[in-house]
């Protein structure tokens, strides 16, 4: 497996040559994934912004998630994580997000969504691409496995755009 570091300088590099400004809108990672793109020197150039919204309340009024799709879907959901890109990228100068929500644990999940379910996507305002993962271990392992699947597909939507 790549190193999170070694995955955020090609980031950064894919990102600087397709002239991509990048953010984040997160849940479970608390703002991990912008803490690791930001990691690299010069990220300004290409990272703009990333929003932590924890609170359903949080995905609607600073994402514009619709309270109907929360509702209906349940913030952990392939429809509300294709929402919060597209709300990253309509609210914010980026033109590229990635987005999470998952359940961390310990407590939280359900039948259907057990701990360690997280759901991630990336892409632009007309298009994302979301996948669900199944991640094990405690809080702190769901969450930094969280981050390093959110790297790996921004890169991959990178290198598939360019």
């Amino acid at each position: 497996m790549t190193s999170r570091m070694a995955l955020v300088n090609k980031i950064a590099k894919l990102a600087t040559s397709a002239n991509y400004q990048l953010a984040t809108a997160e849940s479970c990672t608390g703002g991990g994934i912008a803490k690791a793109l930001t990691e690299v020197a010069g990220s300004s150039a290409w990272f703009t912004s990333g929003l932590v919204t924890y609170s359903n309340l949080a995905k609607h009024n600073l994402l514009g998630v619709a309270k109907t799709t929360i509702e209906k879907q349940g913030a952990v959901s392939e429809a509300v994580v294709k929402a919060m890109v597209q709300g990253a990228c309509k609210r914010s100068p980026a033109n590229l997000a990635v987005a999470v929500s998952g359940v961390a644990g310990p407590g939280g999940g359900s039948p259907e969504k057990p701990v360690g379910t997280v759901w991630l996507a990336w892409g632009t305002s007309e298009q994302q691409l979301a996948k669900i993962f199944n991640f094990t271990g405690d809080r702190r392992q769901v969450r930094e496995a969280s981050i390093d699947k959110a790297l790996e597909g921004l890169l991959d939507w990178l290198e598939k755009s360019i």
